[in-house]
């Protein structure tokens, strides 16, 4: 009854990324969950929907509570929404879940806000925060050393031209627009070809996983997952971009015990009882209906793993193939 008043409420829900794939892989879903990246709810719908008993929802962004103060009420106590990071998930939950679900990186209703800063299509304050706290994009390019800059471009965004974009964004400061940014950029690289991604795509994600110490939350986010979740409970994590994956595949292989016996590289560690267990051996991709409907889900990856009863340890940050400079003090 509860769903059927949240739904009409609102009768266009967003429908997020791989949410059919994510509920059948976690099914049958009951008990507690938490959603880590709320944004505009549709993880959390959908738990409530599939037969959550609750669900936590968490986000940094306080702008998204507002967005469901519309629909939220509907589902009445079965839904509880808090301010803060999915880092903190296990203090927040204050008891053994049932599954975490975490959506990472930037939403589309974030992406859409042309005063967010992120978009580098739409002019807006470059900002970038995904909540109201903390240095914005624009601190970050007017500040930082060009050596930093250069190092977040490539580091976070792969970027090749990571040095040249670096040296032209400090010949342009001070810098306070996004298509400022954009149009430095641009100047740096070769003209965009029909099909290509815009050039300053790789250079705004580099700054914005800066921004909001993307990785760092990551690496406490998944091993918070690991300590909140009962012995049988769900971890699934949909990523965008294939350092995010990487580091998701890199902790679900060292705490299930599938990493392998060490090499020169990477010694090998002392045997510890696996703490997860995978449900899908391969990251799971959006199917042909998906993308024909939602064309962002490209690039979408789940990964699920199901809790043991081993206790909760730690997979090493240097183990987890974190871009580097989210292994140092990077402002």
């Amino acid at each position: 009854m509860a769903a059927a008043a949240a739904r009409t409420a609102d009768p266009a829900p967003h429908v997020p990324v791989l949410l059919g794939p994510l509920l059948r892989a976690v099914g049958p879903v009951s008990g507690l969950w938490i959603d880590g990246t709320f944004g505009a709810g549709g993880y959390a719908r959908g738990l409530l929907d599939a037969g959550a008993d609750r669900v936590i929802g968490i986000d940094r962004d306080p702008a998204v509570f507002r967005l469901a103060e519309g629909w939220a009420g509907g589902y009445g106590d079965r839904l509880t929404l808090v301010r803060g990071t999915f880092s903190d998930l296990d203090r927040i939950a204050g008891e053994p879940v049932d599954g975490v679900v975490l959506d990472l990186g930037v939403s589309s209703m974030q992406l859409d806000q042309a005063e967010r800063g992120f978009s580098f299509q739409k002019d807006g304050p470059l900002d970038m925060r995904m909540g109201d706290e903390g240095p914005t994009a624009a601190d970050l390019v007017n500040e930082a050393a060009e050596a930093v800059i250069a190092d977040i471009l490539f580091h976070y965004g792969e970027e090749r031209a990571a040095r040249r974009i670096a040296r032209a964004i400090v010949a342009a400061r001070p810098l306070a627009r996004t298509l400022q940014l954009a149009a430095v950029i641009e100047r740096c690289l070769p003209r965009q070809k029909p099909g290509q991604s815009h050039p300053a795509t790789r250079s705004f994600q580099a700054i914005r996983i800066a921004v909001n110490d993307e990785f760092g939350q990551l690496a406490e986010g998944l091993a918070a997952a690991e300590r909140a979740l009962k012995p049988g409970g769900r971890l699934a994590v949909v990523t965008f971009h294939s350092l995010e994956d990487r580091v998701v595949k890199r902790f679900f292989q060292l705490r299930s015990g599938a990493e392998g016996q060490g090499s020169r590289h990477a010694p090998e560690r002392a045997a510890e009882a696996p703490a997860f267990r995978m449900l899908t051996r391969r990251a799971v991709a959006a199917d042909a209906g998906e993308l024909a409907a939602n064309p962002r889900a490209r690039s979408a990856k789940l990964r699920v793993g199901i809790r043991t009863e081993a206790p909760a340890g730690e997979a090493p940050r240097a183990s987890l193939g974190l871009p580097r400079p989210a292994l140092k003090e990077h402002r």
